[in-house]
């Protein structure tokens, strides 16, 4: 959470509103996620916190993740929020207290019901030096196959991320920020079967791919032998693309 331990108070933050953040990354065979494991619990979460009075809710996001990436380069998307009932269970925020040296009693307001404004962010895992927030001693990446036990709704709302990143790939280049600046078309055939999870036809994708004019050609990359040297492809800026069937 996006807090240090000394600035706890209840009357700097908007009440019973936070954030989470899905925190997406590529490496080049699996989409993965960012997830923090709180000091001594054993419970695993999403990257989140709370909006300060004078804060803007995107800005407290966009600050939230930076801190826990290293990067402010970053693509961030709203969307949803979650507010159901049984959110308010007040154990799993006692425990991460206790274990962090601070009174449950002297911060109620932490035990209650929180509304959170979920966001999705996009970034490049190359460049990503993970570092868990003050109340965390481990941040790391897992792959959708691969989550640990989350607490609260996390896995819903992760659930719920990758369903909204899978309905905007057909609609804008969010592969911009998974990618470098140039890639292959193997490197942009990959990113889409991992986030759609399934195979897809090298052939006809490629074929798409060219078809949608939403890419740039540049020079080959040359790795080793020359003959087979595959094309470097760069996004053309504010183009949309066609659904891949």
């Amino acid at each position: 959470m996006t807090f240090k331990k000394q600035t706890l108070q209840q009357e700097d933050y908007i009440p019973n509103l936070a954030f989470d953040s899905v925190i997406f990354g590529f490496n080049g065979k699996k989409l993965k996620i960012l997830i923090l494991e709180y000091r001594n619990t054993g419970l695993f979460a999403l990257p989140g916190g709370f909006i300060r009075r004078d804060e803007n809710l995107d800005e407290a996001v966009k600050n939230g993740v930076s801190e826990r990436t290293g990067l402010t380069d970053i693509y961030l998307e709203q969307f949803q929020t979650f507010g159901e009932a049984n959110r308010a269970d007040p154990e799993p925020m006692k425990r991460i207290l206790e274990m962090n040296g601070l009174d449950p009693a002297s911060h109620q307001w932490l035990l209650g019901r929180f509304i959170s404004v979920a966001y999705y962010a996009l970034i490049n895992f190359e460049k990503v030096v993970p570092k868990p927030d003050p109340l965390s001693d481990g941040i790391d990446w897992y792959a959708l196959d691969e989550l640990p036990p989350l607490m609260m709704d996390h896995k819903t709302i992760i659930e719920k991320a990758l369903e909204t990143l899978r309905e905007n790939l057909e609609k804008k280049l969010l592969g911009t920020n998974l990618l470098p600046e140039k890639f292959t078309m193997k490197e942009l055939q990959q990113v889409y079967e991992a986030i759609y999870g399934t195979s897809l036809n090298r052939s006809g994708f490629q074929r798409k791919m060219l078809s949608s004019n939403t890419l740039v050609r540049h020079e080959k990359r040359f790795t080793g032998n020359a003959h087979k040297a595959p094309y470097l492809y760069s996004f053309k800026p504010n183009k949309v693309l066609q659904p891949i069937d």
